[in-house]
């Protein structure tokens, strides 16, 4: 099957590239609401599926037992910028659970966000893991480690009781059996199993109907800054669009779930472009009859990103171009 095209760039009143995927929509009985392309094929969720790596840190007990807030059960989700304030969530984190930031095992690199670059350099420092955007994530699985009495030690294995439960928790929301699913290495080093689009919008759509899934959910929303950061879409849509939940993951893909209408959402650009995902995102979350007119025209404003030069010189654009 051809992928059809969901994005476009447009420079001087052409189109200079075009950018193919697949997406699904889908409710919590598992039928099928809107799609196109190869949704069944399997591809890697990497980071957009958090939510379902937080899932055991919440059922084991150990969010209760740490006493995690909701704005560290929504960094635990997140792919953060690496700003002040997501440093100072995830060593709170850290703290709470009797954790050090020596016991990560996520790797170092610079925050995403120019500005915390900046203060570290001209601080003479260098990235520490703590700014790894998956340091919340990892903060809750030493957490979790150490509610199942696990050593922490390579937490990051996939034979680690750490990663068996995350494991356990993509298989129930998604429906897949994680025991045969293709697997990689991300880039924080936990893994990540390969499965259809189809089947993660269906563990988003299920995320809307347990009380573990709404406690993730409410946490995202009340804190989308620490989902993602300044500048971001995850966080700029989240904060004018209260009602949904997104989620983006390397490589052109995006997840997500609308609560009130328990749908769940999973889209891929198949050459990994996010300029290419976030607008294709917008647009099919836009398309759905399941907002107000004032939150269409919002979502509308997403689907597409003007572009500038080094100058600010208005060049064009990004627009997606959804089938159907």
């Amino acid at each position: 099957m051809t992928n059809p095209i969901i994005a476009e760039v447009t420079r001087g009143g052409i189109v200079e590239s075009r950018h193919t995927g697949a997406f699904a929509v889908v409710d919590g009985e598992g039928k099928l609401i809107k799609s196109a392309g190869d949704f069944a094929v399997p591809i890697f969720p990497r980071s957009a599926i958090k939510a379902f790596q937080c899932v055991p840190l919440i059922e084991s007990g150990a969010a209760d037992r740490f006493g995690f807030t909701d704005e560290e059960i929504a960094l635990a989700c997140s792919s953060h910028n690496g700003e002040p304030e997501h440093v100072r969530v995830a060593r709170s984190m850290l703290q709470k659970a009797g954790e050090d930031e020596a016991h990560y095992e996520c790797g170092a690199h610079w925050p995403y966000f120019a500005e915390a670059q900046h203060d570290l350099v001209r601080h003479g420092e260098g990235p520490l893991q703590v700014h790894n955007n998956c340091s919340g994530k990892h903060a809750g699985m030493l957490a979790l480690s150490r509610q199942l009495g696990a050593d922490p030690k390579d937490y990051v294995k996939i034979e680690h009781p750490v990663q068996q439960a995350i494991a356990k928790a993509i298989a129930e929301y998604c429906d897949v059996d994680a025991g045969t699913l293709t697997w990689g290495i991300d880039g924080c080093s936990v893994p990540t199993w390969a499965f259809p689009l189809s089947n993660m919008a269906l563990g988003f759509a299920r995320l809307t109907e347990t009380a573990t899934g709404k406690r993730i959910i409410a946490a995202v929303r009340k804190y989308p800054f620490m989902v993602a950061g300044t500048g971001r879409f995850d966080t700029r849509l989240m904060e004018v669009l209260p009602r949904v939940f997104v989620k983006t993951g390397a490589e052109g893909v995006y997840c997500g779930c609308i609560p009130h209408a328990k749908i769940g959402i999973a889209l891929k650009c198949d050459d990994g472009a996010g300029r290419a995902a976030e607008t294709a995102m917008a647009s099919l979350l836009a398309s759905l009859d399941v907002w107000t007119a004032e939150e269409k025209a919002i979502l509308q404003t997403f689907a597409h990103a003007e572009l500038r030069n080094w100058r600010k010189i208005p060049v064009g654009d990004v627009h997606a171009t959804m089938p159907g």
